[in-house]
């Protein structure tokens, strides 16, 4: 349209010395008082050709991209407000379960203890705040380290002083690290997914203003459009794995299969997700290698840090050694250490002992398994394996010798 505007503006005879024949039945401002100020028809048809025409064109490009803009704008704002009220009503679910879990009455006892275990909730009722709950959420997601249980114990040691803390409290010492992981894992999926719907979010408004440009520019979608199908499958088929890669990582969101801090095994590889992106999954193993994994050739993955984990403890005792003896003294171990306030916060449930685990002409492999917040499991276990060898020492109970490996020599004769 532009180009015949142009054309019938350089053939002065054929535009007519009229309004309408110079700026057309609709004309704008400027070709208006172009015409009504010099009566030429030529000029007002080159004001309206390269003024009118392109400010009037651009004026409506603006005003799509701006429009596109503040629709963004808007929806990634919802986006965001119903991510922090997901987030929110999360800490608010979690801050319920630990006050309920906190407040459970004490088991009957004398009066002191009873006094104390009042005075103690009334305490924590009105201390109760965002502080001490990030304290405990951090707490929680630790390392397995013996710094991370020292800082824990002057709190746990401030309340036992105080009167002996009560059993439900210990109870919901316990909860506590559990429901903080579980907690800040949703968290985390929920910004994630935030994150995807505010990209989708974008791409789709911005395509669309992209056709509604090309459109006031007089270009003929259709065949751009098949055009633009024929190269989706080109590149739909040439780009399968990138495809499944961007899938996988949005479906691994979505089911919360793994997030940062788990760890995970995939294939040969174990470690500690470092990062997970819609394509590539990036993790570090126990001797500092980094693993980039596309998120499409996960097919299995083993995730040791949802949820809750379970500390392991296999000791070999004896094969003459008496089991009944040996399961009490296990047992005794076990819960003398989940009697103490700082090894209760990160165990979940009391130590059992499943007994024998194998057999061999010289050894009977007893085992002793407990349920921990994850991620705590191994500094159990290396706490765990050096009380029940003390216990086992104390009470004169050796592990077996090893077994001496045996060479077999056989002889040739020569004929």
């Amino acid at each position: 349209m532009l180009g015949q505007v142009q054309v019938s503006i350089f053939g002065a005879d054929n535009v007519p010395d009229t309004l309408v024949g110079s700026c057309g039945s609709n004309p704008g401002l400027a070709c208006r008082l172009v015409w009504n100020i010099t009566h030429d028809g030529q000029a007002a048809a080159v004001t309206n050709s390269f003024l009118a025409g392109p400010v009037h064109l651009l004026l409506k490009v603006l005003f799509v991209v701006l429009l596109a803009f503040l629709i963004q704008f808007i929806v990634h704002r919802v986006i965001n407000r119903l991510t922090e009220r997901a987030t929110s009503s999360l800490l608010s679910q979690w801050r319920g379960s630990m006050a309920n879990s906190r407040f459970v009455p004490s088991r009957p006892g004398n009066g002191r203890n009873g006094s104390a275990g009042r005075a103690r909730r009334r305490r924590s009722a009105s201390d109760d705040s965002m502080a001490a709950d990030a304290a405990a959420a951090q707490a929680a997601v630790a390392d397995s380290s013996s710094a991370a249980q020292l800082s824990d114990a002057p709190a746990l040691a401030g309340a036992d002083a105080a009167g002996g803390a009560s059993q439900g409290e210990i109870n919901g010492a316990a909860a506590q690290a559990e429901a903080a992981i579980v907690d800040e894992r949703r968290k985390q999926r929920v910004r994630a997914l935030g994150a995807i719907l505010r990209s989708i979010a974008s791409i789709t408004i911005f395509s669309i203003a992209g056709f509604v440009i090309l459109g006031d520019l007089g270009i003929n979608l259709a065949p751009l459009l098949a055009s633009a199908g024929v190269v989706g499958v080109a590149i739909g088929f040439g780009a399968q794995s990138l495809v499944r890669d961007y899938l996988s990582g949005i479906f691994m969101l979505v089911e919360d299969q793994y997030g940062v801090g788990d760890v995970i095994t995939v294939g040969n590889a174990t470690g500690t997700v470092e990062t997970v992106t819609l394509r590539v999954t990036r993790m570090r193993d126990v001797n500092g290698i980094v693993w980039h994994i596309r998120n499409g050739t996960i097919d299995t993955v083993g995730n040791e840090s949802q949820g809750w984990a379970r500390a392991v403890i296999d000791f070999p005792v004896p094969f003459a050694a008496d089991l009944a003896t040996i399961r009490h003294l296990l047992a005794r171990t076990g819960d003398e250490m989940w009697n103490e306030p700082i090894w209760r916060a990160v165990m979940l449930e009391a130590p059992e002992v499943w007994g024998a685990q194998a057999l061999s002409s010289t050894e009977v492999t007893m085992r002793m398994v407990v349920k921990t917040a994850p991620l705590r499991q191994w500094e159990v276990e290396r706490e765990m394996r050096a009380r029940v060898k003390r216990a086992l020492k104390e009470a004169g109970i050796v592990p077996p010798p090893a077994e001496k490996p045996t060479m077999a020599v056989t002889l040739i004769r020569d004929e």
